[in-house]
C-alpha cells in the first residue's frame, strides 16, 4: 500500500507534523515479518556479528526516516527510534567504535571490525537511539515502500522547532522476471 500522491504533495509543499506523516508513511509494514520476542525487544546484529544487542522500538516501525544531515546522507541508513535504555548491548561492546562531528552531542556507533553503523545517540532528542534498521534481524531497508526524509541540514536543535520533512524515498519492486535459460 503506498500514501497517495496528494499526502505527498501537501508532504512536501508544506510543513506539518512529523509524528502523523511518519505513522501514515509506514502503515504498509504490516505485512512484514519482523518479529519481536515475549519482551518486545527485536535482536540485532552487525554484519560481522560480532556486535550484537537487543533494542525496543519506541513505536514499532512508525518511527522509520531517512535524514539529509552531511553524514546521514553519505552512510544512507533507514533508522528507527528506541528511547535510552531500549537498547542492550549482548557482545562485542568492546568493538564499537563511536564518530561525532560538528557539534558533538550526537554519537554515532558503528562496529570497528567491519564498518556498520548500528545506532546513534540523537542531538535532537539526547534520551532516543537511531537504529539502522538493516541490523535488526529479519528487516530490510527495502522493507518500506515509503521512508519519509528529514531535513539534517537545518537541524530543529539549530531552528528551534521540530523536523521538517522534505521528501519521500520510495522503493518500488521490479516486476517478476523469468529465469534466464541454464
Amino acid at each position: 500500500m503506498f500514501i497517495s500522491t496528494e499526502i505527498l504533495r501537501a508532504a512536501t509543499a508544506v510543513p506539518f507534523d512529523v509524528v502523523t506523516c511518519l505513522a501514515e508513511c509506514s502503515a504498509a509494514l504490516g505485512s512484514q515479518t519482523m518479529q519481536a520476542n515475549e519482551t518486545g525487544e527485536m535482536e540485532a546484529a552487525c554484519h560481522c556479528g560480532m556486535v550484537r544487542f537487543r533494542v525496543k522500538l519506541t513505536d514499532g516501525f512508525k518511527t522509520v526516516r531517512r535524514c539529509t544531515c552531511s553524514y546521514c546522507r553519505m552512510r544512507g541508513a533507514v533508522a528507527v527510534s528506541a528511547d535510552v535504555g531500549g537498547i542492550t548491548i549482548d557482545a562485542g561492546e568492546e568493538a564499537l567504535t563511536v564518530y561525532r562531528f560538528n557539534t558533538g552531542v550526537a554519537q554515532h556507533y558503528f562496529c570497528s571490525r567491519c564498518g556498520i553503523y548500528t545506532h546513534h545517540r540523537r542531538r535532537s532528542n539526547p534520551n532516543q537511539y537511531g537504529v539502522n534498521v538493516a541490523c535488526l534481524k529479519g528487516v530490510s531497508p527495502f522493507d518500506f515502500e515509503d521512508v519519509p526524509v528529514i531535513d539534517g541540514i537545518n537541524h530543529p536543535k539549530d531552528k528551534g522547532k521540530g523536523y521538517e520533512i522534505v521528501g519521500h524515498l520510495r522503493y518500488v519492486r521490479a516486476e517478476e522476471r523469468p529465469e534466464a535459460p541454464a
